[in-house]
């Protein structure tokens, strides 16, 4: 497999930044991924209870072809009010389609489940828009992994999740993605701490996975019901026409297959977008575009992974680092 940038983040495509912002009251928060300019986009949509926006804009007839972010955020359904704050943000800086006199940012979204996770059921003002300006302010090539932006609040499966980033050199371009990790499914094999994807690990971004003992005999149960989902942004610093942008979302959406079991079920909203900034020529032909899109699945299945490593815990849900090998937490005695 090829192997990461330099940062073994999305922000080693060239002229991309990501910003993150949180509530830790709420334990909710925002990622957008901020192109330099416009940036042609899709989509792929595999869950059965999505939450998103803007996202029939990004289908190959549609007439606006590029966007100026993309928004990741908690909050369910609340959390779409983030693509405004975003929106806000950038008229502001002068982006978007000039109209009447003012201009318009694209901006399409998706969502995840993460208010039942800490934080008060009940608010005064939703932060999300708040968020999403803020999201935009904090944008850096530098990602903060595991609890940071709309992974405050993730989980996944039976321990915490969180944000995760990965990155590939390959001979067509560069290719990353950043995914944040809630699924109902699990992202380890049962009995273990050994993830699904633990041979695709990189430079030991995992820790050091090793093999499991046995393989499993079947898939895990999920040990709690209820709403969650799985976010992914892939980037290529290759020239992609949306067509080609939408053949790669497909194909990406089988790393979150790969690294979470089951996967897209209907309490999950799986969602997977992909930019191009066309810093370099595109794929020449359907090869070299499917050598993207496995680079582009490996990247999410790694991010995925690492959005879990990464993480810190919350009350009720365990980090991954404190699991023993049976994946059961550890209980610690003092000495």
């Amino acid at each position: 497999m090829d192997q990461p940038g330099p940062q073994n983040a999305i922000t080693d495509v060239a002229g991309l930044r990501v910003g993150q912002a949180e509530d830790r009251d709420l334990t909710t928060g925002v990622t957008v991924v901020l192109p330099d300019r416009p940036a042609v986009a899709a989509v792929d949509v595999r869950g059965g209870a999505p939450g998103t926006r803007e996202t029939a804009a990004l289908a190959s007839e549609r007439t606006v072809q590029t966007v100026d972010a993309v928004v990741l955020s908690g909050g369910s359904a609340f959390g779409l009010d983030a693509a405004g704050g975003v929106m806000d943000a950038l008229r502001r800086q002068g982006r978007g389609i000039a109209l009447a006199g003012l201009h318009v940012p694209i901006v399409p979204a998706a969502i995840l489940f993460d208010l039942a996770v800490g934080g008060p059921a009940q608010w005064d003002t939703p932060p999300w828009f708040a968020l999403g300006h803020a999201a935009v302010g904090a944008a850096d090539t530098a990602i903060r992994l595991g609890n940071a932006g709309a992974g405050l609040g993730a989980t996944a499966g039976a321990v915490k999740g969180g944000t995760g980033t990965a990155s590939a050199a390959t001979a067509v371009g560069v290719v990353g993605a950043l995914a944040i990790a809630n699924p109902i499914g699990s992202v380890l094999m049962p009995g273990s701490r050994v993830f699904w994807t633990w041979w695709l690990e990189r430079r030991g971004e995992l820790g050091g996975q090793t093999p499991p003992k046995a393989a499993p005999q079947s898939d895990p149960e999920p040990q709690r019901l209820g709403p969650n989902t799985t976010l992914a942004v892939v980037a290529t610093d290759a020239r992609l026409t949306r067509a080609e942008a939408e053949r790669i979302a497909v194909m990406a959406q089988d790393g979150i297959a790969r690294a979470i079991r089951p996967v897209h079920a209907p309490f999950d909203g799986d969602t997977v977008f992909v930019l191009s900034t066309a810093e370099r020529p595109g794929p020449k032909d359907s090869r070299a575009l499917m050598q993207l899109g496995s680079a582009a699945a490996d990247c999410v299945a790694r991010a995925v992974m690492r959005g879990v490593f990464e993480a810190d815990p919350l009350p009720g849900w365990p980090a991954y680092r404190d699991l023993g090998e049976d994946g059961r937490p550890e209980v610690k005695t003092e000495v």
